[in-house]
């Protein structure tokens, strides 16, 4: 790489069995459960093993693949997060959430009308690609790291979109505490399944989900009679879920139409051909995006998402504006990075200047 190069900090790739004590480490350290990246080594494990064999199915999906994804600190060779793809949610059984609706119950003799907000259980999503397992160490929050994490992963989406649903949703972690306290599942799913928030969270890890319909009733909750912390929880955010939650916000997906089911918490869903790392992204040969790339302005321009058109070994990587002296990253340098050669295809995007935030 040359003097006046502009350094690549990051790397996406697809996860293997050597990240398994990465996955560990995330996994003890998430101060909100993740539910798809159990604290549990044979589990993380088998999901390990279930990430590569979607990686090398060729052709399209069946629909039950799980892609997971790490990103890694070039210079100091660690681990520092992950995210996934589900194919498809619930693959195997229903995905059920709660749908936000309102209702007008109105008394002309009276003269009143009111616009009530209710929830009402349903399995809309089923079917959908999901984004999952989202983790990047607290020290890297304000890096690039998140970015290519969250992003990275939707254009292997868009690369291989016969491997995935037209549409995409994202869970985001609701408000429940340490010590599993979670207002909306006391005021809600406790009186109908009588068990805390914690067990609830281990009952639907891993097993089929035909109980939640069995016990939940089907008719809609009436949010204004639920206790006034309950309802200000609805779609909520855990502190945790922010950072994530505001990329895909971001990218394009609307917060507003599903909530939890557990915890009220918001699930984003969206068209993935309108998402922005989807729709702005362009393939092209990577010296032809290089040499764009030397010549953007250090003053104007910001980073840009590059990925390799590749599945098994899929591998993208942000790259930083020009500096002010005009550096720009090393061609030869970037397709060793991405696994490619100079002359081959690569799908890339830009990061809007406010998405690309450096330490």
């Amino acid at each position: 790489m040359s003097s006046t190069a502009t350094p690549i900090p990051f790397r996406l790739r697809p996860a293997g069995p050597a990240d398994l004590p990465g996955l560990e480490r995330f996994a003890q350290a998430s101060a909100h459960g993740i539910t798809t990246l159990p604290p549990d080594r044979a589990a993380l494990a088998a999901r390990l093993e279930r990430s590569a064999r979607a990686f090398e199915a060729p052709g399209s999906a069946t629909g039950d693949e799980i892609h997971l994804f790490v990103v890694e600190d070039l210079a100091r060779r660690r681990l520092v997060g992950t995210a996934g793809i589900a194919a498809n949610a619930g693959s195997a059984d229903r995905f059920y959430a709660f749908r936000n609706e309102f209702v007008v119950h109105s008394s002309p003799a009276l003269g009143v009308t009111n616009r009530v907000h209710t929830l009402r259980l349903c399995d809309d999503l089923t079917g959908v690609t999901l984004l999952t397992s989202f983790y990047v160490e607290p020290e890297y929050a304000d890096t690039l790291a998140p970015q290519l994490l969250s992003r990275g992963r939707l254009l292997f989406v868009a690369q291989f979109a016969e491997r995935f649903s037209e549409r995409i949703a994202a869970e985001s972690p609701g408000l429940a505490d340490d010590a599993g306290r979670c207002p909306f599942w006391d005021a809600v799913g406790r009186r109908f399944f009588g068990m805390d928030y914690p067990a609830i969270e281990r009952l639907a890890v891993g097993r089929s989900k035909a109980f939640i319909p069995q016990l939940m009733p089907a008719g809609p909750v009436y949010v204004p009679l639920l206790p006034e912390e309950a309802q200000w929880a609805i779609g909520q955010l855990h502190p945790v879920g922010e950072l994530p939650f505001a990329i895909l916000a971001d990218e394009g997906f609307d917060p507003d139409s599903y909530v939890d089911l557990f915890d009220g918490g918001p699930i984003g869903q969206a068209r993935v051909a309108d998402l922005k790392s989807v729709s702005g992204s362009r393939v092209q040969r990577l010296a032809e995006l290089a040499a764009r790339l030397r010549r953007r302005r250090a003053s104007t321009a910001g980073a840009m998402l590059v990925a390799n058109t590749r599945r098994e070994g899929f591998r993208a990587v942000c790259v930083g504006p020009p500096d002010a002296a005009g550096g720009a990253p090393d061609t030869a340098a970037l397709a060793e990075l991405l696994g490619v050669g100079t002359d081959a295809e690569v799908r890339g995007v830009p990061l809007a200047p406010a998405a690309a935030r450096e330490r």
